[in-house]
């Protein structure tokens, strides 16, 4: 018979099955078919919040280590949240204890970094006032490691390794929390993971996950990744950056004469159907605008009319993609994004007009004209007027650039933003916390669209310290349910396609080493193609078949990643563990525990899982399986 090792991810009633055959792991029962595989590994969302997903199988004799049993990875339906039990001895993962002092954060740091900043404590008055204005009280504070967890995801992209975990606990510091979030932003040894992750973020919102594979596309990746990779890890004001997006001209390609990264974003969108696409992803990007409703006809739920769109449109018609030839051939070696004069389409240059028609076939002209009125001379020489310059400028004097960033940056960090889709603050969309929204804004601007600065008044705010468990008190506070979101605890969601390769890379080699960047960078795309598809619209639309899926259940099981992570002699964190003579097997269990989920075992998890490994054919086989549980298990998966 052959020794299977039975895992239930989520629930009593179904089993997921890891069957040894020879030396090699594969799914099937064990009379030898395939398992019919429903869900694993995710939560599917419905009006009661993250129900249970499970892998369903028929074996016949199962060792069964019933995790849901022990708390690995439960869900609670009727909270919404992933469900961790507690140490039943009191105890935390985590507990500060002497150690030598913190790495100096760098120079960059602001100078009152030990000092509460005023606005966190407005964030917390604001956010506390709503509250009480809907009857609402917080959850409690969340335990130190699975805070440290949530903010080294959403911060860098991936879990903490078990050395930065054990540093955060060692620290003397009077706030260890606010002291992590300095080091996680200043200290330059996280400078390489927080550039790496915000291009990663920047990449896809810009550019797409495919934008650049297509053989016919003029966007060069690895130039937009670099581009924004030098922003990053040198905090670019934010103000900067957009308008370097927006008006950028230059070669795609690195090494090429002219090269200037930033001008991948706009090299294909300017040349699609009249730049219909730079027209929407420029206003919706940037100033959270969705004026490409108007592209047809007026909005349907504000008083916007259909010249809006062309009058922004307009601002684009200067701008070409140009293909550049490897010499002698047809074959395309890179590209470049030029301004030149525009005729319009009376072909006249002096007025430079363009045309749209209306649903009742009157055709209209269109100049240059800002979404709140302000006119641009309508020449069309670049030398008259640069309209993408101009565009910039209008850009940077509104109110939309700054509300659009702060909402999209709390969105990232709360799961929800104030505003339901992130990018729509039209008027006909009231934020959830205006005051708030209105707030962050002008001090976003007025201490110089620094990045840095705003990141730390989100996640020192009370309400990002806030557990993912719901209480008595804030039940009603589910956004699940259509309503807005009021931040009275920690909304849980799945883990990206990005942030779960970054962690699996770290848990499986927990000392936090790295290696090349462009081979991590490459290998992570290549990885990332299963589950990525666009559908090339007028939006540059494209989607991530990721959580949830049966795509993601079969990598998570038994993908090639997985295989390599759970070999107990492939060379990894898993070796070191298992070879290291100075632990036993509990204490082998701890360091799983620290590397998955930031916390150790409640003595029934540890009880079990020590079970395991001494029924195992052999202890290093049972902790390989101790190690592909924890891995698939909710708690993993999930940032809560």
């Amino acid at each position: 018979m052959n020794e299977q090792t039975v895992i239930s991810n989520y629930g009593p009633d179904f089993i997921g099955c890891r069957t040894r055959i020879g030396s090699s792991s594969n799914w099937q029962s064990s009379d030898g078919r395939q398992p019919n595989i429903l869900y694993a590994n995710s939560g599917l969302m419905n009006s009661t919040g993250f129900k249970p997903c499970f892998t369903w199988v028929k074996p016949l004799v199962c060792i069964a280590v019933m995790l849901t049993i022990f708390g690995v990875g439960n869900c609670d339906a009727t909270a919404g949240h992933v469900w961790m039990i507690g140490h039943e001895d009191g105890n935390t993962a985590t507990s500060h204890e002497p150690a030598s002092a913190n790495a100096p954060a760098s120079a960059n740091a602001p100078a009152s970094a030990n000092a509460v900043a005023p606005q966190v404590e407005k964030i917390n008055q604001l956010i506390s006032a709503s509250w009480a204005e809907y009857e609402l009280s917080p959850s409690a504070i969340e335990e130190d490691g699975k805070w440290v967890r949530r903010l080294f995801i959403d911060l860098l992209g991936r879990i903490p390794s078990v050395s930065e975990l054990k540093e955060f606990q060692n620290d003397p510091s009077k706030d260890p929390r606010q002291a992590l979030v300095n080091r996680l932003l200043y200290d330059d040894r996280y400078t390489l993971d927080y550039a790496r992750n915000w291009t990663t973020i920047w990449s896809n919102l810009l550019i797409g996950r495919t934008g650049g594979t297509a053989r016919n596309s003029l966007i060069n990746r690895e130039g937009m990744q670099k581009y924004l990779r030098d922003s990053f890890a040198r905090n670019k004001s934010y103000d900067l950056f957009v308008r370097e997006l927006v008006t950028a001209t230059g070669t795609t390609q690195p090494g090429k004469e002219n090269f200037n990264g930033a001008a991948n974003f706009l090299i294909d969108k300017v040349n699609d159907e009249n730049a219909t696409l730079a027209t929407s992803s420029v206003s919706k990007i940037f100033m959270g605008l969705q004026i490409q409703c108007t592209q047809c006809h007026n909005h349907p739920f504000n008083d916007w009319k259909q010249e809006k769109y062309w009058e922004f449109n307009a601002f684009f018609r200067q701008s070409r993609g140009l293909r550049r030839f490897v010499e002698g051939t047809n074959d395309i070696e890179y590209a470049e994004l030029v301004d030149q004069d525009y005729a319009g389409e009376s072909r006249n240059p002096d007025k430079a007009d363009l045309f749209y028609e209306l649903r009742n076939g009157l055709v209209k002209v269109a100049y240059p004209v800002f979404v709140d009125g302000t006119k641009v001379e309508s020449s069309g020489y670049v030398e008259d007027v640069n309209r993408r310059k101009e565009l910039a400028d209008l850009m940077l004097q509104s109110k939309y650039i700054d509300q659009s960033i702060v909402n999209r940056m709390w969105g990232h960090f709360f799961g929800y933003g104030f505003t339901k889709p992130i990018d729509d603050l039209g008027p006909h969309n009231i934020p959830s916390h205006p005051a708030l929204l209105e707030y962050l804004s002008t001090e976003f601007r007025t201490n110089g669209y620094d990045s840095k600065r705003l990141i730390s008044w989100i996640v020192l705010s009370e309400a990002y310290q806030l557990s993912s468990r719901s209480s008595a008190g804030n039940k009603p506070d589910d956004p699940l349910l259509g309503e807005q979101p009021r931040f009275t605890h920690y909304y849980i969601r799945p883990m990206g396609a990005e942030e779960l390769y970054e962690s699996l890379l770290v848990a499986t080699r927990a000392d936090g080493s790295s290696q090349d960047y462009q081979m991590t960078e490459q290998m992570k795309s290549q990885w990332l193609q299963q589950f990525s598809r666009a559908f090339g619209t007028d939006e540059g639309d494209e989607s991530i078949n990721f959580a949830g899926t049966i795509t993601q259940v079969l990598m998570m099981f038994n993908g090639g990643m997985i295989r390599s992570a759970t070999k107990g002699d492939g060379g990894g964190f898993l070796q070191q563990v298992i070879n290291d003579p100075n632990t036993d097997a509990k204490g082998k269990v701890d360091q799983l525990f620290l590397a998955a989920f930031a916390r150790r075992p409640s003595r029934k998890e540890a009880l079990a899982f020590m079970t395991l490994i001494q029924t195992a054919k052999s202890p290093t086989e049972g902790i390989e399986d101790v190690w592909w549980a924890l891995l698939n298990s909710n708690e993993f998966i999930f940032n809560h």
